[in-house]
């Protein structure tokens, strides 16, 4: 296992116009709880940071995790900073961390999972390594890819012979069958 990290520990504050949404975010957050999350930020202050990637070409910090606190620090409250945690790993590996971020606390939009599933694929993740990263079983990784069209999802997919072994073993017995009626 690899040395645990502590990014939480090193939080700062950005300007607003510093951070930036990603665009792979499939979690979804109702009005009700939006407005849940104002009070919350407006009785007991901003207890979590945003979890960001800091990308240096750009000067940005890209949103991984925290997306509605952003929205609501600086749509609601007018925030000039927002405090972020920084990690630096690849868009693959954050869109992985997003959506163990947004599963680790609720739900998510079943078409921009299914979206998403088919991303890692493309980038070459293998239904074990969606399943053991983001914290899913095989069924749903499948039901998911199957949403977005079966012949992209499984396009690089390896299927057993069960079927032509199953036509095999059928359809010969079948014909000795009749070629022994036949012969009577």
């Amino acid at each position: 296992m690899s040395e645990l990290t502590f990014p939480c520990l090193d939080v700062k504050l950005v300007p607003t116009k510093q951070v930036v949404a990603n665009e792979y975010n499939p979690n979804k957050v109702a009005s009700p709880e939006m407005r849940l999350l104002e009070l919350s930020i407006k009785l007991d202050g901003v207890t979590m940071p945003v979890v960001t990637y800091y990308d240096a070409d750009r000067d940005m910090y890209e949103v991984v995790d925290g997306f509605h606190r952003y929205t609501v620090l600086k749509d609601k409250f007018k925030s000039k900073v927002i405090p972020v945690s920084v990690i630096d790993k690849p868009i693959d590996e954050r869109m992985g961390s997003t959506i163990r971020h947004n599963r680790a606390r609720g739900t998510h939009q079943i078409r921009s999972m299914s979206d998403i599933v088919i991303e890692l694929s493309k980038e070459g993740w293998g239904d074990e390594d969606i399943c053991k990263k983001l914290g899913m079983e095989l069924d749903e990784v499948i039901r998911l890819k199957q949403i977005s069209g079966l012949k992209e999802a499984f396009s690089n997919h390896e299927f057993s012979k069960s079927w032509e072994e199953f036509e095999s073993k059928y359809y010969d017995s079948e014909h000795k069958n009749r070629k022994k009626k036949g012969d009577q």
